[in-house]
């Protein structure tokens, strides 16, 4: 297993060293015996998150006032990075499970926070993310389903789309317009998934990322009471952008798992491969690819410890947020397809792991914001909006 500098010379805390090292522990013992089946089966470990909760994995980013573990962002990529390097299905359903958790305690109400955030923190309960519709993705904004007050009560209705983790959550962070067009008209809920009316339409079959649940869910007339409205009515746009900028830390986190995982084992197929009377890594064509690799990896490292220290400092960490997925997606995607390059044919068959991280990397462009979304951020926090 390679460690790069990066993580050896960040400033960590024992505490974030003690989480990434029990995050690792149990992806080797948990999750490394079995993620071929699992991916093969498209097999939901759900055994895995009761084991993960009681270590206090899902518990990380929610404070230790309503049971969970409060140790910050910078703790929770190192775990999700963990993970990712063995699995990067499972890694992503403790992203956005994280995700929602740091939205319940940066935006709910304290009868919210007692109600949700110890079911989340410590008593096995997953939570999921319901944002895109069949008719809207990267604009958000343009969302239709809609939440209608009556009386105590608001009235869901509409259909969700990928939604991360929602057929075995728990609770789910939907976003739902109360009010007009545009973002001043969208509300964010906290929604108890066993409230009638909630449909799981159908599972997601996906290119990679086999061991997340993915699926559609339909909101038939769903009753919620109003203290489920998360936030402001009508200002949910902004929740749900702030939590998916918290969730980019996430899943730079994961695609820094994933390349690091190309990276261990491009190096040990490197020296163990005998092409033309020596190892393979003997040659520039292979070795040179393998110290880019390493290059990009500490590079993505050191941009989602930034922009986890900045969250965890209180400070705005958006646009660091977006660079850190950016680059690591980036950098994930490349590296996977070079990590087949290197295992040669044996790379393109299921013996050798390197053909599921490359299905995997994908995805990690285009969820929780897509790159071009990404740019956007970047671009506009220079040049500002010109048009």
């Amino acid at each position: 297993m390679i460690d790069s500098s990066a993580r050896a010379q960040f400033d960590l805390t024992d505490e974030q060293r003690q989480i990434a090292a029990l995050a690792a522990e149990i992806a080797g013992r948990e999750i490394a015996p079995h993620i071929a089946r699992w991916d093969r089966e498209h097999i939901f470990p759900r055994e895995l998150f009761t084991k993960l909760n009681d270590a206090g994995i899902m518990g990380i980013v929610v404070p230790e006032a309503y049971g969970g573990v409060g140790a910050g962002y910078v703790a929770y990529a190192l775990a999700v990075e963990e993970i990712a390097r063995v699995d990067a299905g499972s890694a992503v359903t403790l992203s956005v499970h994280s995700m929602i958790a740091s939205a319940i305690a940066r935006l709910g109400t304290e009868e919210q926070k007692r109600d949700w955030l110890p079911k989340l923190g410590a008593k096995d309960t997953i939570a999921a993310f319901a944002l895109t519709e069949p008719d809207c993705g990267s604009d958000a904004a343009a969302l239709r389903a809609s939440a209608k007050r009556d009386g105590d009560e608001y009235i869901l209705n509409g259909r969700k789309q990928w939604c991360t983790n929602g057929s075995v959550a728990g609770v789910t962070m939907g976003m739902f317009r109360t009010a007009g067009g545009g973002a001043r008209g969208v509300s964010a809920f906290i929604i108890d998934n066993a409230t009638p009316g909630i449909v799981v339409e159908k599972i997601t079959e996906k290119l990679g990322i086999h061991t997340s649940n993915t699926c559609d869910l339909a909101f038939d007339d769903v009753r919620v009471p109003a203290t489920a409205l998360l936030g402001a009515e009508n200002d949910g746009f902004g929740s749900a952008m702030n939590a998916l900028a918290g969730g980019r830390i996430g899943i730079a986190a994961q695609a820094t798992g994933i390349l690091r995982a190309c990276l261990d084992h491009s190096v040990a197929f490197a020296k163990d491969r005998v092409a033309f009377g020596r190892a393979i890594g003997a040659f520039e064509g292979v070795s040179f690819k393998i110290a880019q690799m390493a290059l990009d990896l500490d590079a993505a490292r050191l941009l989602v410890y930034r922009a986890a220290a900045l969250a965890d400092a209180g400070r705005s960490f958006v646009v660091e947020a977006s660079k850190a997925k950016l680059f690591a997606s980036t950098a994930a995607r490349k590296a996977a397809a070079e990590a087949i390059q290197i295992h040669g044919g044996y790379g393109y068959t299921t013996e050798f792991p390197v053909e599921r991280f490359y299905r995997d990397a994908k995805i990690t462009e285009i969820y929780e914001g897509t790159s071009e979304i990404q740019h956007i951020i970047i671009a506009r926090s220079l040049l500002g909006k010109l048009d």
